[in-house]
């Protein structure tokens, strides 16, 4: 069954061959005017706030604006599309218009995912989604299974991370066209690729951000979010506007699923939560192929993630487990400043517990806030958990923005991507970590004048007395430079250190595809458990219907004996041994074995 299409509140669709309805709510004006393709015409009011407008003859690719009492113009809230930048016209898009080369892609089970996180402006020399495309075949032979891309919706500037949208609905225009968003998609899909979007429904960014001039109601007036103005969720219009983004961007673009960014900062009083309303009509609606949806929390909460006694994911499908990233960096670098200090009493009692439990804090109180933080996490089957060793926030919030390589060394790093590919939770791969990039990903922006100087001083200050971090040091958000340094190195690959890792990541892949992701369908919680730990060194199992899958690495400088590990050895760094010297790992797998 395919997904069912529904007329959006907000914005401009075709309900005719040539015919276009325009819907705007703007409760904060008596009366609204669209410039369209150059004429002017009234917007009539609908109630509540709301104005329409229907037109005839309105050919794909025309420019329109509303215009205000006051004479100020301003793009769609819910553009389709922008001519240029964020202030710019608003383009009627025809989604029709587009031929599928792949309409019959069936997408692809959890299990098997294993995601590559990356951000279209730094992923090639020209940003673009067709440039991107080039570079797909790679990715799909080396065994990446999932692409998850950053926010791609429109924000100030050309240059950004994308968690600063303010026209959810429109595809940032430096990036290319809707169309070259969908074949980007398209091009995924023909190589056996799932595309999931993150996507922000819980702030809007600085600039270009004209809801509060419309509909200042669209805001929750008692509530700030770390980013800007909380939105009020309770409202209907705000509502309708949230709820209705997923679903646009799953049906309109073929996406697989979606990543919600920072949920906890979206605050809703309503009966039923507004993500468990997106959720419910993102599954009752789209039924013809999985949907895969995953969120960040900080708050270590397990009620958005359930699963039906046969499995199936009625809600959100996995939540993105910073938990492990905290434990693991406190591990390999022996940093405890800010958050990490919450795993700096030995930390790899931590990375064993997220391995074989999911959460690191399940309602413990946390040394840095006093307050206890988490649920109990072990009844979740360990598919439910979305881990990395690195990933855009942990790199790009650094001064510098190091990756890990660099701050933990190349072994101790093998050793950990070895680790993130062998357990039974489902990897993220940060982009170039399969090559062992070591260009930095720092924050960069495209700001001008009062703002850029907030950002870029505000950038500073976030660092004064960090070790090695000076506010001078930090390089400039603003700077072309900042974005260029960024983007990846794609000679590396073709170097004898980016080909060796490559082999690494390849073998590893293709392990997990053979041996691991089979275990993971009928794989429930209350499976792991932590067989040893000691300084440097960790050792896990999980016991599955299936078989039972153990590892033990080591990063510390003494050799640890391996403990028992049932089974056979399926993969070893740097060689199969009854004691582990520094920098190694080895993973067991005893198949057929029936969980106890």
């Amino acid at each position: 069954m395919e997904s069912k299409s529904f007329l959006k509140s907000w914005g401009a669709e075709y309900v005719a061959a040539d015919t276009v309805r325009f819907r705007l709510w703007a409760a904060g004006q008596e009366n609204v005017t669209i410039r369209l393709a150059g004429e002017d015409a009234e917007m009539i009011p609908a109630g509540d706030g709301w104005f329409e407008h229907q037109a005839a003859g309105v050919a794909p690719g025309a420019e329109y604006q509303f215009v205000l009492a006051d004479g100020t113009t301003v793009p769609d809230p819910a553009s389709r599309a922008q001519k240029a930048d964020v202030n710019g016209p608003s383009l009627v898009i025809d989604p029709a218009r587009y031929r599928w080369q792949h309409p019959g892609w069936p997408g692809r089970a959890w299990e098997e995912s294993v995601v590559y996180e990356m951000h279209i402006g730094t992923f090639t020399p020209e940003g673009t989604f067709r440039a991107a495309i080039e570079k797909l075949p790679r990715l799909a032979a080396l065994g990446i299974t999932m692409l998850e891309v950053l926010p791609v919706s429109q924000f100030g500037g050309n240059r950004g991370w994308g968690y600063d949208g303010v026209l959810l609905y429109a595809p940032h225009s430096a990036y290319g066209t809707p169309d070259d968003f969908k074949a980007f998609v398209d091009a995924a899909h023909g190589l056996g690729l799932s595309v999931v979007l993150d996507i922000v429904l819980n702030h809007f960014g600085p600039e270009g951000n004209y809801l509060p001039l419309l509909s200042p109601d669209f805001f929750d007036k008692d509530r700030m979010t770390p980013w800007g103005a909380g939105i009020a969720y309770s409202n209907d219009a705000a509502r309708r506007y949230i709820v209705e983004a997923p679903l646009y961007w799953l049906q309109e673009y073929n996406l697989d699923g979606l990543r919600f960014d920072a949920i906890d900062q979206i605050k809703d009083s309503a009966d039923k939560h507004v993500l468990i309303e997106i959720a419910e009509r993102i599954r009752a609606e789209i039924t013809g192929r999985p949907i895969h949806l995953t969120t960040e929390d900080s708050r270590n909460v397990i009620f958005l993630h359930p699963r039906n006694e046969d499995g199936s994911v009625p809600l959100f499908t996995g939540e993105w487990n910073d938990d492990f990233h905290n434990a693991v960096h406190v591990f390999a670098t022996g940093e405890t400043h800010a958050y990490y200090q919450d795993f700096a009493e030995k930390p790899e009692a931590f990375v064993g517990r997220t391995l074989a439990e999911g959460f690191a804090y399940q309602g413990e109180t946390t040394p840095r806030s006093g307050e206890a933080r988490g649920v109990k996490s072990t009844g979740q089957p360990p598919v439910a958990f979305v881990d990395f060793i690195q990933n855009h926030d942990q790199v790009g919030n650094r001064a510098q923005g190091d990756r890990l390589i660099s701050l933990a060394g190349a072994d101790r790093t093998k050793v950990l991507l070895a680790t993130l590919l062998c357990s039974p939770h489902i990897p993220l791969l940060f982009m170039g970590e399969e090559y062992g990039e070591t260009h930095p990903f720092l924050f960069f922006t495209d700001f001008h004048g009062d703002l850029a100087k907030a950002v870029r001083e505000g950038r500073a200050r976030e660092f004064e007395g960090h070790a090695g971090h000076e506010g001078e040091d930090v390089p400039d958000p603003n700077a072309r430079e900042t974005f260029e340094k960024s983007k990846l190195d794609w000679a590396k690959p073709e170097s004898e250190e980016g080909k060796a890792w490559l082999a690494l990541t390849g073998e590893l892949l293709a392990l997990r595809r053979k041996y691991i992701v089979p275990l993971l369908a009928t794989a429930g919680g209350e499976s792991g458990k932590v067989v040893k730990s000691a300084e440097g060194f960790v050792a896990v199992s999980w016991a599955f219907p299936k078989g039972t899958l153990s590892l033990a690495l080591n990063i510390g400088e003494t050799p640890q004996p391996l403990p028992a590990l049932p089974g056979e050895t399926i993969f070893a760094w740097p060689h199969a041994a009854d004691v582990l010297p520094q920098h190694s790992i080895i993973v067991r797998l005893a198949q057929g074995e029936t969980k106890s």
